[in-house]
């Protein structure tokens, strides 16, 4: 078993089912105290809502004491390395540290350094394994078994962390994932078949993924405004008709530019099932690196 989460290329297939089985229990109810006593540490060098709260609520859920560090605070604006850093949180005697980082790699170069387990919550524009994992378990909600169904992605895919993660994780569980996006939002994946044009697609897929535009990782503007980018990919319910077709978002929203205001209260958008899912989700990953349970 991987001792730290970097990618989902952490977890085999059978872990994956046992993060999911586990999961479940808890969305069923089951309460487990089993990290009283251990010291979950959650340091984001990157702003963040939903991962940083969703691990806290998991962390105390299964009995464990959180501490979270931010960038604004972090000795590294001070000038400290990052390898220091890790030292010092990791002399605290964490069971685990979740880190963001805006740079690609650093989680798992932490790794290297301390004797907690890293788990990646989110790294410049390389990986979200806890994302991809949460959003796998909610589409598998949905739709049940998502081998030889069509996912589009949809959106800033070239710079989403996101996208990365679900497009390894997803096809290895036999979904194919068709890339929606301008030309300059494309990443360089010759193999995967993509579109430019949502409408080409919508009629034979299963689900779409909308995602946010990441304008902070642009070197230079692309679009005079995000309502030009709108006009050719924002899903929308006449998109959708009546389609039975699942909409995932892994937030923030963007309204009106991601997804139109009435697309998020149809129920087919299951953003607020990701949300709901991914602190069951991340109960479980707790579980596996801090104990090495899931069985």
């Amino acid at each position: 078993m991987a001792r730290h989460l970097t990618t989902t290329d952490d977890l085999t297939s059978g872990e994956i089912e046992a993060v999911f089985a586990e999961a479940g229990g808890y969305l069923n109810g089951e309460t487990n105290q089993k990290l009283r006593s251990k010291l979950v540490i959650n340091i984001f060098f990157e702003n963040s809502t939903r991962t940083r709260s969703s691990f806290e609520v998991a962390s105390r859920r299964l009995g464990a004491e959180v501490v979270s560090f931010d960038a604004a605070s972090s000795s590294e604006s001070k000038g400290e390395t990052l390898h220091d850093t890790a030292a010092n949180l990791d002399a605290m005697g964490p069971s685990a540290i979740v880190v963001r980082h805006k740079n690609a790699g650093v989680p798992k170069m932490l790794s290297e350094y301390v004797n907690a387990s890293i788990i990646n919550g989110g790294d410049g524009a390389h990986a979200h394994p806890t994302q991809a994992l949460l959003d796998l378990f909610t589409l598998r909600q949905a739709l049940g078994s998502v081998e030889g169904k069509k996912i589009a992605i949809v959106g800033d895919i070239r710079n989403s962390r996101v996208a990365n993660s679900n497009i390894e994780l997803l096809t290895r569980f036999g979904m194919e994932v068709i890339l929606v996006a301008p030309p300059h939002f494309l990443p360089n994946r010759p193999s995967m078949r993509s579109a430019w044009d949502i409408r080409e697609v919508i009629g034979e897929v299963s689900a779409v993924m909308a995602l946010r535009t990441q304008t902070e990782r642009h070197d230079s503007p692309i679009y005079a405004s995000l309502s030009d980018y709108a006009a050719n990919f924002k899903i929308t319910k006449e998109l959708l008709g009546d389609r039975n077709v699942v909409v995932l978002h892994p937030g923030p929203v963007h309204r009106n530019v991601d997804l139109e205001d009435c697309v998020l209260t149809d129920p087919r958008c299951l953003a607020l099932k990701q949300v709901r899912n991914g602190v069951a989700v991340r109960m479980a990953i707790l579980s596996k690196f801090v104990l090495g349970e899931n069985g």
